[in-house]
């Protein structure tokens, strides 16, 4: 059996990036229609699966083997959900906030929050709301391979989260901010450069342990080359820093796919997701199943 020290090497040779988020919608026509009109992503593919009662679809702006996408999830007769206080937002990058901001008030959208620097910086952000009250973060930013550019979570401790994302997961901390005027620090986390893919941001609020979690954003999915292993690095960081494996590593019956799942020691999901040869047929499959078990 390979020591403990050579199972956590492991993240830093695996080949890594987010893949998509899932969250739960409570009309999936409504929001497709909202993120292509209003934000310019693109409809990748939708399904549905009347045996299981509920539908899904993905959208991004780009292809999924290169980009981050959302799957949205809708289950049969559930037209709303609780977000929670812990799921902070999704961020959009965009060359032109004002002409974004404007779109989204056009269609009815809401306006969260007019474009200014954000608190404690320079950066122009503008917030708005999509038809769930999910939040999305609009960011003005230079070109960008990855609009869609940021996932935000609260945690309760923001060191120990750190440390769990960069030993269990492989994560970079990209950048820490310390704002103290208004009482919070955030922790950038990711594969590559927070101007070039997805990243995920940490945010701890001075004095704030516990936030709920409701029952609407459910996780995010990263690739992985090899789910045994990287479950095992997972149980050994989970029995020093907290969290657990919800699902142990194993094949998806019927596909050429493997996956694990665990919660961070907030009680945020992720979902690690193999590397197979068909890749369409690979997060096809996995994806479906993941949505009304998630």
């Amino acid at each position: 059996m390979a020591s403990s020290e050579n199972v956590l090497e492991w993240p830093q040779k695996d080949k890594r990036r987010f893949l998509h988020a899932v969250y739960r919608v409570g009309d999936l026509d409504r929001t497709i229609k909202f993120y292509t009109e209003c934000f310019g992503m693109k409809l990748l593919r939708k399904r549905d699966v009347p045996e299981e009662k509920y539908a899904n679809a993905f959208l991004g702006f780009g292809p999924e083997d290169t980009n981050f996408a959302v799957e949205l999830t809708y289950n049969y007769g559930v037209d709303k959900y609780d977000i929670g206080t812990g799921f902070g937002h999704f961020a959009i990058a965009t060359e032109d906030i004002t002409k974004l901001v404007e779109t989204v008030r056009a269609s009815g959208g809401k306006v969260a929050r007019e474009p200014g620097p954000v608190k404690g910086g320079t950066t122009v952000i503008a917030f708005v709301d999509d038809p769930d009250g999910y939040k999305f973060e609009i960011i003005q930013r230079g070109p960008t391979p990855e609009p869609l550019c940021q996932v935000m979570l609260r945690v309760g401790d923001l060191e120990r989260s750190i440390q769990f994302y960069q030993k269990a997961c492989g994560m970079k901390l990209l950048r820490k901010k310390d704002v103290p005027d208004y009482k919070y620090t955030i922790a950038m986390m990711g594969y590559a450069d927070e101007h070039e893919t997805t990243v995920l941001e940490l945010t701890y609020n001075y004095g704030v342990t516990e936030y709920t979690k409701g029952n609407a954003y459910a996780q995010v999915a990263i690739s992985t080359e090899d789910v045994y292993k990287s479950a095992e690095v997972v149980d050994i960081v989970t029995k020093e820093l907290g969290g657990k494996i919800t699902r142990q590593p194993g094949p998806i019956p019927g596909l050429n796919t493997k996956i694990t799942s665990f919660l961070d020691p907030d009680g945020w999901k992720t979902a690690w997701f193999c590397i197979a040869i068909d890749q369409t047929n690979f997060r096809f499959g996995i994806s479906m199943q993941l949505c009304t078990r998630c």
